[in-house]
C-alpha cells in the first residue's frame, strides 16, 4: 500500500517530472485561473524575485531551522518547496549556543530576495543582532555562510536595491520591543557588494505622522526613474498596503493606499513583493493573518496605468484571478505527505531551534528515528513549548486529516511520544510508557507560552507492549510497541484525535481541542518524543510515513 501511494504521488502532475499533488489545497483551477492563497501555508511575510521565467519566494523563518524557505514556480501560482538558505542561525551556534533551544519569536524576520549581478541575495533582520545576508549562485543548492551587514538592535524588514550607477541602498523597519519606537522607515547606503554599511540611517517616512500606524514591512525598487517604496500599514490583521515613490531614495516620498481590504472579506492585505514578469505583467504577493492557521500567501494583479501600482480589483484583492502569464502547466505544490523513503528529511520539516544529530535521523530502512529528549528545566513544569527536538511542518489548509504509522522503543520510564498540534496552546495524542506497557494519551496545554503550565494529561486506554527485554543492572527494560496508527483532523480550528491498532479500526481519542498560535506563526504539526526523566538512555520512535488527506 506503501509503494502504491507513493507511486500515485509521482505520476499525478501533469509535467514529465514528479511533482507533489495536495489532496487539501491547490489553488489552480485547471481553467486558467487560480484561487486565493496561492500558497494556503504559514509562509510569513514572502518576497519574490523574478529571474527569466523562473520565480522563487523566501519568508520568515524566526527561530525555525533551517530557515530562510526556498520555494520556485513557474508561473506564481503553482509552487514548490526547493530547498533553505539558512542551516543554522548565525553566528554558529556553540555547544552552549542562543539558538541551541527555542527562542521562540526570535531570528529571522521579513527576509527579502534579489538577484544581482549573477547571484541571489537575501537580507534579513534578526532585532536582537542586526542585519544579515546570504547570497549563492544556486538557489536550490548551497548558500554561504550569512555575513552581518549592520549589528545592533531593532532592526527588521530590510530590502536592498542595486541602482544604476552601482551604488546599494537598504531600507528597514524597527521593532518597538527591542529599541523603544517603530512605524518609522530608514534608508542607508551599504558598500556595492552589499556586505556593510558604509552610510547612517535617515528616516524616510514617518508612519504615525501621516495617519499610517505600525508601518513595517518595506520592499525597494526602481522603476522609470522613481524610487519606490512598497509596505503595509495599520497592524497585522486589518491594514493595508502602501506605495510612496520618491525620485531620491533619501524622498521626500509621496504615498498613496493601493491595496486595501474594502468590500472584500479579506482582513489586513499585508506585506510582500511586487513581480514584473517577461511576459509584461505586474503582480504582487501578500500575506494573510489567519490566525492559528498563519499567514498565507495571495497574489493580486497590479495595474501601473495611473502612474501608481494599484493592486487588485481597483484597490480591493481578489479571491479569484486568471493566471499570470506562462509557458508551464505543471500544477504543484509544497511537499506534505512524507513516507520517509529517503536518506535525507524532507524539506517541510524544521526543527524549532537549530539542529543536532541526537534530536533525530534519517535512515536508509523506510522510516524517520526520532529520540526521546529531556524536558528543559523549567521547575516541576512538564510541557512541549522549549523542548527543542520537535519535528514539524505548516498547517497545509483549513481542513485537513493527518495520519501517521509509527512504533516506539521506550528504554526508561515515563518516556512519551506522538503526534501534536504545536503552538503556545497545543494538544497531542500519544503513548506513555508505564511499568507493565503504555497508556494512550490524549495531552492538551491551553497556555504554555505564558504561564508554562503542566499539560493536562487524558488516559484513553492501555496498549500491551510487542516486546519487552531483559532489564539490565540499574536499568529498566527496554520495551517496545510496533505499528500504532495516529491521527489528527482539523477543521475550523479545531483538532480532534484518533488512534488505531490496525490501520482499519478507528478510535476517537479525547474531545474537541481548539488550535493555537505561536510568536508570530501558526500552529504547527508534527511530532514529539520526550524523557521526563533525564536518564541519557534514549528511547526513539520509528516514523513509517506521515500522510495528509481529505
Amino acid at each position: 500500500m506503501k509503494c502504491i501511494l507513493l507511486f500515485l504521488s509521482l505520476v499525478c502532475s501533469l509535467s514529465v517530472s514528479a511533482q507533489y499533488c495536495s489532496e487539501v489545497w491547490s489553488p489552480d483551477n485547471g481553467d486558467g485561473t487560480y484561487t486565493n492563497p496561492v500558497i494556503n501555508a504559514d509562509y510569513s511575510d514572502p518576497d519574490v524575485v523574478a529571474v527569466g521565467d523562473d520565480y522563487y519566494l523566501t519568508a520568515s523563518s524566526f527561530n525555525c531551522m533551517p530557515g530562510l524557505p526556498i520555494l520556485h514556480s513557474k508561473d506564481l501560482v503553482n509552487w514548490e518547496i526547493i530547498g533553505h538558505a539558512l542551516r543554522s542561525q548565525f553566528p554558529d551556534s556553540e555547544p552552549t549556543g542562543f539558538f541551541n533551544a527555542p527562542q521562540h519569536g526570535k531570528g529571522v524576520w521579513a527576509p527579502s530576495i534579489r538577484y544581482h549581478n549573477g547571484e541571489f541575495f537575501i537580507y534579513w533582520g534578526d532585532p536582537d543582532r542586526g542585519i544579515f545576508m546570504v547570497k549563492t549562485k544556486d538557489p536550490a543548492g548551497e548558500w554561504e555562510k550569512p555575513v552581518m551587514v549592520v549589528e545592533g538592535l531593532g532592526y527588521i524588514d530590510t530590502t536592498p536595491l542595486w541602482d544604476e550607477d552601482g551604488r546599494c541602498y537598504l531600507v528597514n523597519g524597527w521593532a518597538n520591543s527591542r529599541i523603544g519606537f517603530n512605524g518609522v522607515l530608514t534608508v542607508r547606503e551599504l558598500s556595492a557588494d552589499g556586505t556593510r554599511a558604509i552610510g547612517e540611517p535617515c528616516i524616510v517616512f514617518d508612519g504615525d505622522a501621516t495617519g499610517n500606524v505600525t508601518t513595517e514591512g518595506p520592499k525597494f525598487y526602481k522603476r522609470d526613474g522613481w524610487y519606490w517604496i512598497l509596505c503595509p500599514a495599520g497592524g497585522v490583521a486589518g491594514g493595508w498596503q502602501l506605495a510612496m515613490r520618491s525620485k531620491s531614495p533619501y524622498g521626500p516620498y509621496e504615498w498613496k493606499r493601493v491595496l486595501e481590504r474594502g468590500k472584500t472579506t479579506m482582513n489586513g492585505p499585508h506585506q510582500g513583493g511586487w513581480i514584473h514578469t517577461k511576459y509584461g505583467e505586474d503582480w504582487f504577493i501578500h500575506f494573510q493573518d489567519k490566525g492559528p492557521y498563519g499567514r498565507v500567501c495571495h497574489l493580486q494583479p497590479v495595474d501601473w496605468s495611473s502612474g501608481w501600482p494599484v493592486m487588485g480589483n481597483a484597490g480591493e484583492p481578489y479571491w479569484k484571478f486568471r493566471k499570470p502569464k506562462s509557458d508551464s502547466k505543471t500544477i504543484v505544490n509544497p511537499v506534505e505527505t512524507d513516507e520517509f523513503d529517503s536518506s535525507k528529511l524532507g524539506m517541510q520539516w524544521q526543527w524549532q531551534n537549530d539542529y543536532k544529530e541526537s534530536y533525530g535521523q534519517a535512515t536508509s530502512m523506510g522510516f524517520f528515528r526520532l529520540f526521546t529528549y529531556a524536558l528543559p528545566e523549567l521547575g516541576d513544569v512538564s510541557n512541549l513549548w522549549y523542548v527543542p527536538n520537535m519535528l514539524l511542518q505548516k498547517t497545509p489548509a483549513d481542513e485537513f486529516t493527518a495520519t501517521t504509522k509509527l512504533s516506539f522503543c521506550s528504554r526508561n520510564s515515563d518516556q512519551y511520544v506522538g503526534l501534536v498540534c504545536m503552538s503556545a496552546e497545543y494538544s497531542s495524542v500519544g503513548l506513555q510508557r508505564t511499568e507493565d506497557g503504555y497508556e494512550l494519551q490524549i495531552r492538551h496545554n491551553p497556555n504554555a507560552m505564558r504561564t508554562h503550565l503542566t499539560d493536562e494529561v487524558l488516559t484513553v486506554d492501555t496498549l500491551k507492549p510487542t516486546q519487552k527485554g531483559t532489564p539490565r543492572k540499574g536499568r529498566p527494560a527496554e520495551m517496545h510497541i510496533k505499528d500504532v496508527y495516529l491521527r489528527m483532523s482539523i477543521k475550523d480550528s479545531k483538532v480532534n484525535y484518533a488512534y488505531s491498532i490496525d490501520g482499519k479500526k478507528w478510535k476517537k481519542a479525547g474531545g474537541e481541542y481548539a488550535m493555537g498560535k505561536g510568536r508570530w506563526i501558526g500552529s504547527k504539526i508534527g511530532f514529539f518524543a520526550v524523557d521526563p526523566n533525564k536518564t541519557g538512555r534514549k528511547g526513539f520512535i520509528d516514523i513509517d510515513w506521515f500522510r495528509i488527506s481529505r
